[in-house]
This record gives structure tokens, sequence and C-alpha cells, in this order.
């Protein structure tokens, strides 16, 4: 296992994740637990209100384990008990036309041992990265571990890819959770993306408005 830095809260302990099925099987655990059903509730990042059913799989998550160009970080207990996890990815997209106010939001324009400062056609793009698969713990949230767990991220995407921004994705409706972002320093953009109503591997929306909006933050 790579060890990387420990930053607060005390007593928890953070790596990179491992590409083996009982690591994703406690990866999709502790998202469950953060997010689906009535455990959910013990914390504020619940969504039981707005979308039943999974919120991921092991097969999503074993995705990301093996993704060539991103990584999934954990925190954990000094028991080895998974607290909180989230995973970054490298994104490159063209700069954004048409002037000011227009912001991208982060469209994979180039292939894998591409340049990564061009497009396949050439066109001049930037480096940023993409964060999601953020859960912690119901028991452990409001101590610390998601801000560092984000500033960990934040840090190895500038790190590994020198990246200008992240970005992520969050229900409109999660205003508590936009709240919490923007308390960090990302904004919401103008963009928007649908809710997937139609793929139950991402669970059984509740209600018939779901959509996501995006929000970024400048990393350099």
């Amino acid at each position: 296992m790579r060890s990387v830095s420990r930053p607060q809260p005390a007593n928890v302990a953070f790596r990179h994740a491992t590409d083996s099925v009982a690591e994703a099987a406690a990866i999709v655990a502790l998202v469950e637990s953060a997010y689906r059903g009535e455990p959910s509730r013990a914390g504020w990042t619940t969504e039981a209100d707005l979308v039943g059913g999974q919120r991921t799989d092991v097969e999503e998550v074993r995705a990301a384990l093996t993704a060539p160009h991103g990584t999934v970080l954990l925190a954990e207990e000094p028991s080895g008990l998974l607290v909180g996890c989230c995973h970054v990815e490298r994104r490159i997209e063209p700069l954004a036309q048409g002037g000011a106010g227009v912001v991208r939001t982060g469209e994979l324009v180039a292939q894998p041992g591409e340049g990564e400062g061009t497009t396949a056609a050439g066109v001049t793009a930037v480096t940023g990265a993409y964060f999601g698969m953020f859960a912690v713990s119901p028991t452990r949230q409001g101590a610390g571990v998601g801000g560092a767990l984000l500033r960990l991220a934040e840090r190895h995407a500038v790190a590994a890819w020198s990246a200008s921004w992240m970005e992520m994705q969050v229900i409109a409706q999660r205003s508590e959770l936009i709240g919490w972002y923007r308390s960090k320093g990302y904004q919401p953009t103008t963009a928007t993306r649908p809710f997937p109503y139609a793929d139950e591997r991402f669970g059984r929306p509740l209600r018939p408005d779901l959509y996501f909006v995006v929000l970024r933050k400048p990393l350099v």
C-alpha cells in the first residue's frame, strides 16, 4: 500500500485504495451507509428522501480503482475501519470559447498518451480533475474527515497532473451539501447535468425533478 500524508483529524490515516474485491466491497458499504436508507439518516449527507436503491456497486468501484488517470483515497481508523473515501480523476478539456463567464465542465477530450496541453485536434487544452465517490461514515461526519479528504484530493490532483481546477456534481436539491462545498471554495457554474432516471444502478429517484449542478474551484 502506498502511504500518503496524514492531515487532521487525529486518529485517522489516509492512503490510496488497492484493487481488490474486498476493498471495493468495503467502499460500497461505506458509500451506501452515508447516502442510502435509514442508517444514512444518522449523518447529514443522507439522500434517503431523494433517492432509494443503491448508490454504487462493486463493478463501478472496481472501475474507479483500475482507472489509468485516477485514484481512490481512503480514511481509516487505527483499527482498520474505513470511515471515508473519495475518487479523484484527471480531466482534460479545451479552453472555454465564447468569452468571459463560460465554464466548461470536464469533458475528456484527450486520449491516454496524448499531450496534456493539446487535444487530438490540436486545440489548446487545460488539465483539471473530477472529484466523486465521496463518502464519510455517518458516525464520523462533522469531525473533519471529509474536509481532510477533499484537501488531500486537491493536493493529489495538483501534484500528479498539475491540475488547475477541480469540479464535482451535486444533486441540485442538496442545498446543505452545496453550501459545504462553497465553504471550501467551490462555486456553482452555469452547467447542469441530468439525473440518470433510467439507470437503477444509480438509485431509484423518489421525486421527478432531480438533476445535478456542477461546482468548480481553481487549484492554482
